[in-house]
């Protein structure tokens, strides 16, 4: 049965986030708010946690995966960045965006785009999601929390809990979140491009 954590959304309590960070250290499955939606999230690395969200949300073994890094200084460690990529990334993070980008080195090769070897990363405006990961010093593996067959995530925590409950082993509840995602833009090509339109203002991409 999952441990359900109480954590308030704009000033999260700090021993409350460490116990979180130490299910994920142990292999867990979370479930954690974000600046769009509940996102599904484990350790980076993990395979076991990794497979078992992939069955939780009926995904093929390709199915692209985010890291969700705490700033851009993370960030930049797991994407090749550009000073023109650089600056877009530094005026519009954190915020509801997930970006495409050329992986680096860093990156385990299981979450890369099997071709073109590009990542998806973001970095949420989130106090509860900044505070994990601050905690826990490393990106998370992670994905939107739809269900199989739903158009829109789950939003309240309480059917969160009766509906996943006893797949996941942590569910931090910090209240309602929204239904719509983030806008996925690439940044591998000589312009951004479009991939997903969701939050976040487009303009400063040029979109």
């Amino acid at each position: 049965m999952a441990r359900v954590l109480h954590i308030h959304p704009d000033n999260p309590q700090q021993r409350l986030i460490e116990q979180a960070a130490e299910i994920i250290r142990s292999g867990g499955v979370a479930i954690y708010p974000t600046d769009s939606a509940y996102a599904l999230g484990c350790h980076l690395g993990d395979k076991t946690a990794l497979d078992r969200i992939r069955q939780i949300r009926s995904l093929e073994k390709n199915h692209n995966f985010t890291l969700v890094c705490r700033d851009l200084s993370e960030l930049s460690t797991y994407a090749k960045v550009d000073n023109k990529d650089f600056r877009l990334l530094k005026a519009n993070t954190p915020g509801p965006y997930t970006f495409i980008l050329d992986a680096s080195s860093e990156v385990p090769r299981r979450l890369m785009h099997p071709k073109r070897k590009t990542i998806g990363l973001r970095a949420p405006a989130n106090h509860i999601a900044q505070a994990l990961l601050e905690t826990l010093g490393e990106p998370l593996m992670s994905i939107t929390l739809i269900m199989p067959g739903d158009e829109y995530p789950l939003t309240d925590p309480q059917d969160i809990e009766d509906i996943l409950g006893k797949r996941v082993d942590l569910i931090i509840n910090g209240g309602y979140c929204g239904l719509e995602p983030t806008s996925i833009i690439d940044l591998t090509g000589e312009a951004p491009e479009l991939v997903r339109a969701g939050m976040g203002d487009l303009a400063p991409f040029g979109l």
